[in-house]
């Protein structure tokens, strides 16, 4: 789900959900979501809101535990989606300049491998994302079944997310080719021309052989070194623990 959707339209997914027949991969995000808020949110806590279609159910919960518990959380948003979600659902909305320190922080993923690290940016929020992420004393990924692999490039096959400021794309691609990737420039559904961040750059995704052994840390270092790459959307040594949704409707853990 991309970070430009509206809350009329994201609300009906937070607050309708229990009003009908969900699918099976719905219902394991929803089970992921809610079981990670359970085991990590806390009264009187800063928590990072993170972007996409399961962190909405995320949301949800903590709207009801908020209501049914009287919890007192401040939140801070990954991405306009987040922000939206926050806002129409009453909850306090907050920012790193207000609380630069966070309890946890909850996100989703587009996949995660057997040592918890992460693919995001699906969504073109893989900036905020990590900047909240890393001033969290907790990082917790939520996801379903499908996005739960051995390696990274098992499932996901669209590449690694990289955001990129607008007059460098062309040599940061070339630069991703020498290093053994294939970029493309990520093309908008909804509009001529490419996909915009909310920081107003654009995104090379850059697919690479998935057989092979990689340094993924080592990977994200060395992308992030490009002059003109603003972030990759690698995330390595960062979740603590990890909430799959299976299809059989049981929570499945990964922690580091």
């Amino acid at each position: 789900m991309r970070s430009t959707l509206s809350s009329h339209f994201l609300l009906p997914l937070c607050r309708g959900v229990r009003y009908f027949s969900m699918s099976t991969v719905e219902a394991a995000k929803r089970a992921a979501a809610f079981r990670a808020v359970d085991e990590n949110v806390e009264d009187n806590t800063a928590v990072g809101i993170g972007s996409g279609s399961t962190v909405v159910y995320a949301v949800e919960r903590i709207v009801e535990r908020v209501k049914g518990e009287g919890l007192k959380l401040r939140c801070v948003p990954t991405s306009f989606q987040a922000r939206q979600l926050i806002i129409s659902n009453n909850l306090v909305l907050a920012d790193l300049e207000t609380c630069p320190e966070l309890d946890v922080a909850i996100d989703g993923a587009d996949e995660v491998d057997s040592k918890l690290s992460c693919i995001k940016g699906g969504g073109a929020c893989q900036t905020q994302e990590k900047v909240v992420a890393a001033a969290a004393k907790k990082f917790v990924v939520v996801a379903d079944y499908r996005k739960d692999s051995e390696r990274l490039g098992q499932q996901w096959t669209k590449g690694l997310p990289i955001e990129v400021v607008p007059f460098a794309y062309m040599p940061v691609m070339i630069k991703l080719k020498a290093m053994g990737f294939e970029p493309v420039l990520r093309l908008a559904k909804n509009k001529a021309g490419p996909v915009v961040t909310d920081n107003g750059n654009l995104v090379l995704d850059a697919t690479f052989d998935a057989s092979k052994d990689r340094d993924w840390k080592e990977a994200e270092r060395d992308i992030n070194s490009i002059a003109g790459v603003v972030e990759v959307g690698l995330f390595v040594g960062m979740a603590e623990v990890a909430y799959f949704g299976m299809e059989n409707g049981d929570v499945k853990t990964r922690r580091s």
